[in-house]
């Protein structure tokens, strides 16, 4: 049986928010059902400048450029926080190499060293690492971090109220100690053995993802067909999908979606700047109050992927597994026994 052709994503231009009742109202109806049918949308008329994302591809593209000993002196195998550099390979996604190598930042705060009786979570707080060479990037990043913070609020509380829940429901989860994360991305084309895997097939885990894509493409969702389709790149729009958080607070109504990227052909290189919205470390995701509950599907469960009340233990799980090299030097105790 052949795949479904989809030509795009939804669409929806953000800034119908501001445009009176009926384009609020519409921009309403295309967010329920790309969020209720779909899990992931093109996201335009959100405010963020081309200058703006000229100055992060700007010093992004700068970075991967630096001899490798300058990236390799912030290695992420030097964070207990997990932040740094991951050589090629070195992450993994299904058990499985992904072949990219990338920039894992976060919110800039001190380290925090989880003591007797705290949860191991808090590791994940802590300093960034920054090359030495390059400062233009701190400021570049950190301002994108805060961008992106306010557009994925706004895109949230527009959401909320677009499936009929209070808007503001989940703010106090947020605010001033929300736990962002950014990743600055290279896929330098396909693996020395032939694997297609850039990043392996995955639902994110935290509420919503917003990611640049440059125009290479190699980002494939799976649709309801069964089948990974190719979103086309869309000049100047984020690519939007909802986390895991989400399907489960409203009990499978809104859908976090399988996606994976399939390695460049050749020696083609293709860059990408996700920004994944999360809530505070120990933040717990209560039912989201909305009048559709009732007709809302229920949550398949994945006895190998368990999801925890405490935000924190959702990202420590995933971090472990996705950097196996930063949990055994920082982090042995977390390990499952072998």
């Amino acid at each position: 049986m052949c795949p479904m052709t989809y030509q795009q994503l939804p669409i929806i231009d953000l800034s119908a928010a501001d445009r009176g009742p009926q384009a609020r109202a519409l921009l309403h109806a295309q967010l329920h059902s790309a969020a209720h049918d779909v899990g992931f949308f093109q996201l335009v008329g959100h405010g963020v400048t081309r200058e703006e994302t000229e100055r992060l591809v700007g010093a992004m593209r700068r970075f991967f450029a630096l001899p490798k000993s300058e990236r390799l002196a912030i290695d992420n195998v030097r964070s207990p926080h997990f932040r740094g550099y991951t050589r090629v390979g070195d992450e993994r996604t299904g058990g499985r190499q992904d072949w990219r190598d990338q920039l894992d930042i976060g919110a800039e705060r001190p380290a925090r060293v989880p003591g007797p009786g705290e949860p191991a979570y808090w590791w994940l707080q802590g300093p960034n690492q920054w090359p030495a060479a390059l400062p233009e990037l701190r400021e570049a990043a950190l301002a994108w971090i805060a961008r992106l913070s306010d557009v994925a609020g706004r895109l949230l509380r527009e959401l909320l109220v677009a499936i009929g829940a209070p808007a503001g429901f989940y703010d106090p989860i947020f605010g001033e100690w929300a736990h962002p994360h950014l990743k600055l991305v290279r896929y330098p084309g396909s693996a020395g053995d032939g694997a297609g895997q850039g990043v392996g097939a995955h639902k994110d885990y935290g509420f919503l993802t917003l990611l640049l894509q440059d125009q290479v493409g190699g980002l494939q969702v799976q649709r309801e067909d069964g089948f990974f389709h190719d979103v086309p790149p869309v000049e100047g729009a984020f690519v939007v999908n909802l986390g895991e958080l989400l399907e489960v607070a409203t009990n499978g109504y809104l859908l976090a979606t399988r996606h994976r990227v399939v390695s460049p052909a050749g020696a083609t290189e293709r860059f990408s700047v996700p920004f994944f919205y999360n809530p505070r470390l120990d933040a717990r995701v209560e039912p989201l109050p909305f009048p559709h509950a009732a007709v809302a599907p229920g949550v398949s469960q994945d006895p190998g992927n368990p999801l925890f009340a405490e935000y924190g233990f959702n990202e420590l799980k995933g971090k472990v597994r996705a950097h196996p090299l930063v949990a055994e030097r920082h982090h042995a105790g977390l390990l499952a026994p072998a």
